[in-house]
């Protein structure tokens, strides 16, 4: 056998292994993501059969067609009393379906801020713990599979079903709008809604991360679901009062001598303000539902004037509110990954 024979069979058996090695990787790769969609389809489909998110899911779709019914009777009730100039001069009609109430019930935008973070609490508070208390996780550890396709699997099963119960209350509340009032939403009112439930999915979405770091975090399931409960009443109740509080010492008239530090320390005061992920969504849908508000912030008589009246236009409310959008994915983001790195490093053992 001669140098070159030899040489071509080298090569020969290297090819071999790199196919043989590719074809490998190639078939792990398949099965790793069959393994994740059967994953994400388990959980979504437990989800659904949960009876505690079947009740949840039948208080906010009657809660929407409360809402529904009171903003059409509010707008006819306009209309009757003989105020049609100002329904009519307002071209963005269509908006006030998600908006406005008679007093009898609160607004479409109220429910969900009160229901959405009990939503997502309930798909995430028992996540985790609920697998390893029955014993469940240490089997579904025993498999082929990567560790994160659990954590990775129920995070994108519980926003899979946050997404479809958003668009599919939006597009309710719009079609049964249009059947009711007659007036079909213009373009920039179609995707000022879009942005709207955009909105709401990242506002549910971080109280669904909130319970599955609390689930990762305690091995009993009352005890994570409490513990999301009580930062969701924090936020919504007393962290307002602690700012105002605060605000007292800030706004205190006695160490404002000028126009410049009124707005500073008013600044300040939305600023802690803006900590909230409560106050964050309510400025964002503010500005998407409402387009006549055009800031977010205090205004000095210099700013204001020279500026046009009128509805801000669309691109320049997503400009607007972009911080907070920003914001709230951000603290979405900061809670997964938080959760993520507890669970990769927890020791999980067979009961």
């Amino acid at each position: 056998m001669n140098l070159a024979n030899v040489k071509e069979k080298i090569i020969g058996n290297r090819l071999e292994k790199l196919f043989t090695k590719n074809r490998v990787k190639n078939r792990t790769g398949e099965e790793n993501k069959s393994a994740f969609i059967a994953i994400v389809r388990k959980e979504f489909t437990d989800l659904i059969r949960s009876w505690r998110i079947i009740i949840l899911l039948t208080i906010i779709l009657l809660a929407c067609f409360g809402s529904l019914y009171t903003a059409v009777t509010a707008i006819t009730d306009t209309l009757d009393s003989g105020a049609a100039e100002k329904l009519e001069g307002n071209s963005y009609l269509f908006l006030q379906l998600f908006t406005i109430s008679d007093g009898t019930l609160p607004s479409f935008i109220t429910f969900v801020s009160f229901l959405g973070p009990l939503f997502g609490i309930a798909l995430g508070f028992d996540a985790i713990n609920a697998e390893r208390n029955k014993g469940t996780l240490s089997r579904l550890m025993a498999q082929p599979i990567p560790r994160d396709y659990v954590l990775n699997a129920k995070f994108i099963a519980a926003l899979l079903l946050n997404t479809i119960l958003i668009f599919s209350l939006g597009f309710i509340v719009m079609g049964l709008g249009i059947l009711i009032l007659g007036i079909p939403p213009t373009t920039e009112e179609f995707f000022r809604v879009m942005g709207f439930l955009i909105v709401c999915i990242v506002y549910i979405a971080f109280w669904l991360n909130l319970g599955i770091l609390f689930s990762v975090l305690f091995k009993n399931s009352a005890t994570s679901a409490l513990s999301s409960m009580a930062v969701w009443i924090f936020f919504t109740i007393f962290y307002s009062m602690i700012v105002q509080l605060l605000s007292r010492s800030l706004l205190n008239t006695s160490s404002i001598t000028s126009m410049s530090d009124a707005v500073n320390a008013q600044g300040t005061v939305l600023n802690f303000m803006r900590l909230s992920p409560n106050f964050l969504f309510s400025e964002s849908t503010t500005i998407l539902l409402s387009p006549s508000v055009r800031s977010l912030g205090p205004l000095t008589v210099e700013q204001a004037t020279g500026a046009v009246a009128g509805p801000l236009p669309l691109s320049q409310s997503l400009l607007l509110i972009w911080p907070q959008l920003t914001g709230l994915i951000a603290a979405t983001l900061i809670c997964f990954a938080i959760a993520y790195i507890l669970f990769m490093r927890q020791e999980i053992r067979a009961n």
